[in-house]
């Protein structure tokens, strides 16, 4: 009898939250409802991407929290973008920048944010995403 060597994975989710949800909370808020969705041990899949004095709040709040919260190892984040070939063309670009403006954020992006105890690394090529749990 051969014994499974993997690990077992207990008590995580993976939730998407579109951008409507976020579109009308301040930077406080958005940061505090990804900290509650992470040490809830879930991965967050977010619509768009946090502004770049967002991200850098949320990891200085989560390196805050490391020894402080039990069980509590941080965070991995990880933004895709959408500027990929399709649409790249001159009215493709002037639709999705005027698009982008009236939502106020880009659209075409996702961010993916784990519990470092549940999300060892997050790989990005161009063809696929790749989350390595742990």
């Amino acid at each position: 009898m051969v014994k499974n060597k993997l690990g077992r994975l207990k008590g995580f989710s993976i939730q998407f939250l579109p951008y409507s949800e976020m579109r009308g909370l301040d930077s406080s808020k958005r940061i505090r409802k990804i900290l509650g969705i992470v040490l809830g041990n879930n991965i967050l899949i977010l619509q768009g991407k946090l502004e770049a004095g967002e991200e850098t709040r949320l990891i200085e709040d989560t390196m805050a929290m490391i020894g402080h919260v039990k069980n509590f190892k941080g965070i991995e984040l990880a933004v895709i973008s959408g500027n990929g070939s399709r649409g790249s063309g001159f009215f493709g670009r002037i639709k999705r920048n005027i698009a982008n403006s009236i939502a106020g954020e880009d659209l075409g992006a996702v961010t993916i944010i784990g519990p470092a105890t549940i999300v060892k690394e997050i790989k990005r090529n161009p063809k696929k995403i790749e989350l390595l749990l742990g």
